[in-house]
């Protein structure tokens, strides 16, 4: 045998290997089923990303400062500061009943999970965490929908605001929960405090800072038009390490940099959204990491609960937003659409008890139930969204192959 095979190191290489493999037949696998069965390519990369961490979980074990979740909060990043830019407080102000709309349906799912998780015998504090988490809606599987279906239209509009509000009051009332459960643990109120509220208001805080100087630099340099894609993504590559090493929210932070620069009165090109090719190669990776960081088992003992919860939210958003679409402007069925629509939750909710983790607070063993949720979503949840705009009639592009 020659001498360098000698040297190699079999288990060395497979593990350096295993995530570009993983991440290619993930992005193959979704490019053949999509043309054969129309079905989102998303969905497929959860499934082989799951079917890959399963056959080989030393392989795809990673920690919370790793290079791959670095590049998954990246990826996630550059999805929420989209959301952030296509959010339109003019509109929300003109037509509150959106906003209210979003705000209830929150409350009501955060109540219904509750219940159901504290019925079957989950404690309190876990059951606050869960019911929390189900109000979120994935901004990560929504919007790859719509930018893959090229969808357009009044339910589009309405899942993207919706989703938004969403994502902020999950994120919030996660982060309250979190600072009771430290002050239950630790009896350290500040402690407490620096995990709930202070991270909250530092990291919104931060996104507008970006928000404004970016723009500012830009305009300086003459160069809004032509450079402003590399900046913004650049700046969202900045902002989530800062956040991470600041141990703030990177969620809360994106989405304000992405809100503050649409009312900056930056133009982000239509053909610039998802941020082109790395954009999407971030994207196959993040729906790959989503479903590695779960196992069999715990998605096993918590899948009669999961099922049980997420058919509860779905019936809790569906429900009230189709009771507030006449006077929020639009018929019951479009209401009812965008309800439905508001189905993904996985990758929100893996990023977010990923941040936590990195805290020194692990939640993920307390949440069995979500193990299910999580993988069911990142399956089934695009799929639910993208027959919903299909039904709406806003999927309105046929895609080249």
């Amino acid at each position: 045998m020659p001498d360098f095979l000698v040297t190699l190191d079999l288990q060395a290489i497979s593990a350096e290997l295993a995530w570009p493999i993983a991440i290619a037949l993930a992005w193959l696998a979704g490019e053949l089923i999509h043309r054969w069965t129309t079905l989102p390519r998303i969905s497929v990369y959860g499934l082989v990303g799951f079917l890959a961490a399963q056959a080989f979980p030393e392989l795809f074990a990673t920690e919370s400062g790793s290079p791959v979740t670095f590049l998954a909060n990246v990826a996630f990043g550059l999805i929420l500061f989209e959301l952030g830019y296509r959010v339109n407080l003019r509109w929300l102000r003109v037509n509150p009943w959106i906003a209210v709309s979003g705000l209830m349906e929150s409350a009501l799912t955060f109540a219904v999970v509750y219940q159901l998780a504290h019925m079957s015998g989950v404690p309190p504090l876990t059951a606050l965490l869960l019911a929390s988490l189900g109000m979120s809606t994935s901004p990560a599987g929504v919007l790859r929908i719509i930018n893959e279906q090229k969808s357009s239209g009044q339910v589009t509009e309405r899942l993207l605001h919706l989703v938004a509000i969403n994502s902020v009051l999950a994120v919030f009332v996660f982060k309250v929960i979190v600072g009771v459960w430290v002050f239950d643990t630790s009896g350290s109120l500040p402690q407490a405090i620096s995990h709930s509220l202070i991270e909250l208001v530092a990291s919104a805080a931060l996104g507008a800072i970006f928000g404004f100087v970016v723009p500012a630099v830009l305009r300086k340099l003459g160069t809004l038009a032509l450079d402003g894609t590399v900046a913004f993504a650049l700046g969202v590559i900045m902002l989530v390490a800062l956040t991470h090493a600041a141990q703030l929210s990177p969620v809360l932070a994106t989405l304000t940099f992405g809100l503050m620069a649409r009312h900056r009165r930056v133009t982000f090109a239509r053909t610039e959204r998802n941020f082109g090719a790395i954009g999407e190669l971030l994207t196959v990776l993040l729906f790959v990491f989503a479903v590695s960081t779960l196992e069999w088992e715990r998605v096993m003992a918590g899948a009669t609960l999961a099922l049980a919860l997420l058919t509860a939210r779905f019936l809790a958003k569906a429900a009230v937003v189709a009771a507030f679409s006449h006077v929020g402007g639009t018929s019951w069925r479009k209401g009812a659409l965008t309800g439905i629509a508001l189905s993904p939750m996985s990758v929100f909710v893996v990023l977010v008890l990923e941040q936590t983790k990195s805290m020194g607070i692990v939640l993920v063993d307390e949440l069995a139930a979500l193990a299910g949720m999580t993988l069911f979503m990142e399956v089934i949840g695009p799929i639910i969204t993208q027959r919903a705009l299909i039904w709406a009639n806003e999927a309105t592009s046929k895609e080249e192959h």
